[in-house]
This record gives C-alpha cells, sequence and structure tokens, in this order.
C-alpha cells in the first residue's frame, strides 16, 4: 500500500509530468523521437531507407512517443494528445506498405500507437492495423522451435534460430489480436513463445539470457549470446526487466500460474541486486568498478513490479511495490530533467553495455510516465 507521503509524491511527479509534455508535446509534434541531440529531440520518421530496421521509420522504438501521448491522453483528456499520437501512428503506415524491414518488435510499435488508439476511442482502422502487424508477428514464427524469431538477415550471420528476451513485450498483441477476432491461432503463438523463453532463457538464479539461438531446422537450444550486455552469461538488466515485466503480462492475459511464478522468479533476482542508490546498472554482472547506468532498465523493471504487487497476496505487495517505489524515486530526484533544457525526462539511459551510454532514450520517458501513472490508480494498460 502507498503511504500518505507516497501518494503525495506521486501527484507531485505526475504534476511534473504534465508540465512537461505540455510543452515538449507542442514542439515535438511532427517528430517522432528516440534521444535527444544537444537537448532537443531527434526524429526516427525518415522513410529514405525503409528497408534497414537500423534507421527510419522501422526503428523499433518508434511507437514509444504515440504512446506516450495516449497515456497523456487519458490523462488529461486533452484532444491535442491525441492528434499527436495519430500522426505518429499514420507515419508508421509506410512500414507496413513497404514490408521489408519490418522485425519482431511490432509489438513495440503498434501496440502503443494503433492499437491504443483502438482501445481508447474505437477508431477502426487502428484496430485493422493492429491486426495486421499481428498477422506479421504470428508469420515469425518457428514452429519446430517454438518461438518467434528476433531481427532479419544480418548479411553473412545466421541469426535463423535466435530468440530474445525482449520479444516477451511483443506478444501481448498477439493476446489482443485473439481476444479481438476470437480466433486462439494468435494466443497459441504467444504461449508457445512464452514457454519456450520460460524453459530456455530463466536461469535458476532467476537472472534471464537475452539471446538464444536454436536450431532453426529442428528445434533444440543450441547456444547462448551476451547481446547488449556486458559478455555471454552475463546479466543485462534491461533483459532482467523485459522478462519480468513480459511475464506479468503474460500471467494478466493468460492466468497461467507459472507465468506469475517465474515472474517472481525475475523480480527475485533484480530485487536482491538493486544497487542501495536505487540506480540500475547497464548489467548486474558488469565490472564493479564500472559507473554505467541503464535508467531504461529500472524504469521497466518499475512498472512490471507494479503490475506484480497487484497480482500477488496482501503479504507480497510491500516487497515489490516498495522496490518499483525506490527505484522511481531514484529517478525522480537524481536523473530526471525536469527543465527546458532537454526534451527529454529521463536521463543516464544506455543503448548496450558495449555501445552508446549516458544518453536520453525514448521508451525510458515512456515507461516512467507509464509507472507514475500506475501507481496514481487511473492508468489504462496498454499491453
Amino acid at each position: 500500500m502507498l503511504t500518505e507521503k507516497d501518494k503525495k509524491w506521486v501527484e507531485a511527479t505526475a504534476e511534473k509530468i504534465n508540465h512537461k509534455m505540455a510543452w515538449v508535446s507542442e514542439k515535438s509534434k511532427e517528430k517522432i523521437p528516440y534521444t535527444t541531440v544537444n537537448g532537443t529531440y531527434d526524429s526516427y520518421d525518415s522513410s529514405d531507407k525503409p528497408y534497414r530496421i537500423s534507421e527510419g521509420l522501422n526503428w523499433w522504438t518508434n511507437g514509444f512517443w504515440g504512446g506516450m501521448m495516449w497515456l497523456m491522453y487519458h490523462e488529461t483528456k486533452e484532444e491535442k494528445y491525441a492528434d499527436i499520437a495519430r500522426f505518429n501512428e499514420e507515419k508508421l503506415d509506410q512500414c507496413i506498405e513497404d514490408y521489408y524491414g519490418l522485425h519482431h518488435d511490432v509489438g513495440f510499435m503498434w501496440l502503443l500507437t494503433a492499437v491504443a488508439n483502438y482501445r481508447l476511442t474505437g477508431n477502426k482502422e487502428s484496430k485493422k492495423r493492429g491486426l495486421h502487424v499481428a498477422n506479421l508477428l504470428a508469420g515469425r514464427f518457428n514452429p519446430v522451435g517454438k518461438y518467434i524469431r528476433a531481427w532479419n538477415e544480418w548479411g553473412s550471420d545466421n541469426n535463423k534460430g535466435w530468440a530474445i528476451i525482449d520479444c516477451m513485450m511483443n506478444i501481448p498483441l498477439l493476446h489482443w489480436a485473439s481476444e479481438e477476432t476470437g480466433d486462439p491461432r494468435f494466443r497459441h503463438i504467444a504461449v508457445m513463445h512464452a514457454n519456450t523463453a520460460m524453459e530456455n532463457f530463466i536461469r535458476p538464479d532467476g537472472s534471464s539470457e537475452h539471446i538464444v539461438e536454436f536450431d532453426a531446422e529442428v528445434g533444440g537450444k543450441i547456444d547462448t549470446h551476451g547481446g547488449q550486455g556486458y559478455e555471454k552469461g552475463s546479466s543485462w538488466t534491461r533483459g532482467q526487466s523485459w522478462a519480468l515485466y513480459g511475464f506479468i503480462l503474460s500471467y494478466i492475459h493468460t492466468k497461467n500460474p507459472a507465468y506469475l511464478d517465474t515472474a517472481k522468479r525475475v523480480a527475485h533476482y533484480f530485487i536482491a541486486n538493486i544497487p542501495e542508490s536505487g540506480l540500475i546498472p547497464i548489467d548486474f554482472r558488469q565490472p564493479k568498478e564500472d559507473i554505467w547506468e541503464d535508467s531504461c532498465a529500472a524504469a521497466i523493471a518499475a512498472c512490471g513490479l507494479i503490475e506484480l504487487s497487484r497480482a500477488v497476496g496482501e503479504h507480497e505487495k510491500d516487497l515489490y511495490l516498495g522496490a518499483a517505489l525506490k527505484m522511481l524515486k531514484a529517478l525522480e530526484e537524481k536523473r530526471c530533467n525536469w527543465t527546458e533544457d532537454s526534451d527529454g525526462i529521463v536521463e543516464n539511459c544506455s543503448e548496450a553495455y558495449h555501445t552508446n551510454k549516458h544518453m536520453n532514450i525514448i521508451y525510458a520517458d515512456y515507461y516512467f510516465m507509464e509507472a507514475i501513472f500506475k501507481l496514481k490508480g487511473e492508468e489504462v494498460l496498454l499491453w
């Protein structure tokens, strides 16, 4: 349960979000931001290279700005936020038309744009977009390995058998499609992928692999890869947060207690490794002298922990809610920029251990906002 002091903090933080989004949304209403350049949002809305997933409209984060706007619309009922969200959604139509370059992250892109629009306004065109990309995601399912393939071809690299823990956040698109159409095929694929992830990604200590390689022809686990973490066998914190939030979402959609138990195992591992500061490193197993953080991991995990606290008995709630509050308060007090010096809110985000570090990344803002609005008790679950 939130204390009165916690409730006041949540209200004050929500007000800061409302104030910042009021001017940032106007400044960036015709952009699809990913990060900031000298404090100003860039825009990943170029369609001049539509066949490369690494840039342009196909970039996997291109639904989060629209998601932020739908959160603000739900929070404030101001139509301007819905208008900006629709602009984001309609821009992404080019990705569907081009087809090439689309990937496993269509859930991230369209759950927070088209499906959110349909859920909040009943827009039939948005429903059609959502169902279309759900079919694309289902088409990536490998039936012998029972996993959804990650990414596309990388030149000479053979990644046909690769799956990643991030995809636990994409499969809610399939649950939504199954609920909307009454067709169980989508749900079956989501469940089989989640079961494969539960059996092959989650280690005995509750930590998660980032990448698991399967034999694409006959199935079966071949190897694991370090991916965006420090090294093979390490503990990339954003991967842990994808697992935590992803499995509690699978539980919400299916009520399968195995998913709840898995979410709890991952949560216990995550909570045990939260530093005293509440600020999360890029990898829980990175060298102790490293200062690198990933605020994204903290915000995502907080969302998952809040949902987990709602799914357990009274004697467990405070464990999960307390950990979420610890990280969110650390972000708000030490890593949030509430000034007009930056369009972004959450700082010290990192793409991966060995690449870009300590930057603004749009999905950290999204998940921070989602977590705060959850704590207010007036949120809409877009997953």
